[in-house]
């Protein structure tokens, strides 16, 4: 779908919310705080700003962002659970405004962590600044998940392959899909006013899955550890614009 400008700009407001969670809830992550405290740090943001969360009662999810701890890949539920030092954990949240959406995650590590978590998480980041690069007109879809692969397995760390990115717009998840890796087709091309948000999840060890009996949380199968990082991107004459970046 081709988002016009009119849209992209209400989706840059949604997305401008989104990027006030990810610093505000970045900011009290220290170890002893719980996964329910960042959940309404978040929350307070939405309220200010007058956005709903696109996550919250989302197929009957009970919170207002994911948070994921360790070798948990995406859609933990926030709980009583205390982040400790060394732990790493991903927070992915949206936001609507005016009926559309942004989306958006990062990893970070919990006080002092290990060189391996360290490097898991920067090689994360750079996978989707990688696949970000590819969101120009003319490329095709899928070079966007071959950059995403070839940066993270490059590093000697596995893709997800059954969690994938997404279109988005005035719905959080739409078609087409985003693998972060490649299919074996290049895809359709890319034009002005696509807008995807890519969500790169990247493991040390084996990219297979386990979800757990919560119906929600997703965990690495070998139980090693998995950092998630997400944008919400619109492709533009000059190139892509990240909407969920202040």
């Amino acid at each position: 779908m081709i988002r016009s400008p009119e849209e992209i700009a209400k989706m840059r407001k949604a997305g401008r919310v989104v990027a006030e969670i990810h610093a505000e809830t970045r900011a009290i992550i220290r170890p002893g705080v719980t996964t329910a405290q960042i959940d309404a740090a978040a929350r307070a943001v939405l309220e200010r700003r007058g956005a709903r969360s696109n996550f919250l009662n989302y197929h009957g999810f009970p919170a207002v962002i994911c948070t994921s701890p360790n070798s948990m890949i995406v859609h933990g539920i926030p709980g009583p659970y205390r982040v400790e030092d060394g732990d790493i954990l991903s927070v992915d949240c949206g936001a609507i405004i005016e009926g559309y959406h942004g989306d958006a995650a990062y990893t970070v590590g919990v006080g002092e962590v290990q060189p391996l978590a360290r490097r898991l998480i920067e090689v994360t980041e750079a996978s989707l600044n990688a696949g970000i690069e590819q969101m120009r007109p003319g490329k095709r879809l899928h070079d966007i998940g071959r950059a995403v692969q070839d940066v993270a397995e490059g590093a000697g760390f596995s893709v997800v392959r059954k969690y994938v990115g997404h279109a988005i717009g005035t719905e959080m998840h739409e078609d087409p899909q985003v693998p972060n890796y490649w299919p074996g087709s290049p895809g359709p091309k890319l034009k002005v006013g696509n807008v995807f948000a890519v969500e790169p999840m990247v493991n040390v060890g084996t990219p297979d899955t386990i979800e757990l009996e919560d119906g929600w949380s997703v965990v690495t199968a070998d139980g090693s550890l998995s950092a998630h990082f997400e944008h919400t991107i619109a492709v533009t004459e000059d190139g892509p614009e990240v909407l969920t970046r202040l």
